[in-house]
């Protein structure tokens, strides 16, 4: 996924780059989560506290969004017909073994 981007004017150079969008955020946050946060920089997981709050949101939308995906899976096939699940069980295994040792975390 890559970043929203705007031309900006690098006023040193006088040219134009691209940066990325951002929205301004002022908040407060519990010291324990700040800590964490300022310790992924520390480590080298974030170039920001602004880069790791992104990071940890982008983590938790996405387990979100597979938890999303796991339920309407799983009423989708709570609707089905008993011969439709046995058309689906039998296309899973052909998938299954078409794919085996594919790691889909990795692909792009």
């Amino acid at each position: 996924m890559g970043d929203a981007r705007e031309l900006g004017v690098d006023k040193e150079l006088g040219s134009m780059t691209a940066k990325p969008i951002r929205a301004k955020l002022s908040t407060t946050v519990a010291p324990e989560n700040y800590r964490y946060l300022t310790a992924m920089v520390n480590s080298g997981q974030a170039s920001s506290v602004a880069e790791a709050v992104d990071r940890v949101v982008r983590r938790v939308r996405r387990i979100e969004n597979r938890r999303r995906l796991e339920q309407a899976t799983a009423a989708y096939f709570e609707s089905l017909s008993p011969q439709a699940v046995a058309e689906e069980n039998e296309m899973a295994s052909d998938l299954s073994a078409a794919v085996n040792g594919m790691d889909f975390d990795r692909e792009p």
